[in-house]
């Protein structure tokens, strides 16, 4: 096992649903254009709100992944 080398990125997913599927979200949208996603942090919740009700999750997130 060698050492390995990451990049770091800040992305924001959403969702109508819930926090956890706005996270899914951004993952499965990140991995359809970056390879070697290892680790997800989140660093900000917050959402939209309709005549007193939750509309809409947004997660802000930092994701990690090996370079080549």
């Amino acid at each position: 096992m060698g050492d390995h080398v990451y990049k770091v990125i800040e992305i924001v997913g959403s969702s109508t649903q819930s926090s956890d599927d706005a996270i899914q979200q951004a993952i499965t949208k990140s991995g359809k254009s970056l390879r070697n996603l290892d680790w997800f942090e989140v660093i900000e919740t917050r959402g939209h709100i309709v005549d007193a009700k939750i509309a809409h999750y947004q997660v802000k997130i930092k994701i990690g992944f090996r370079l080549d």
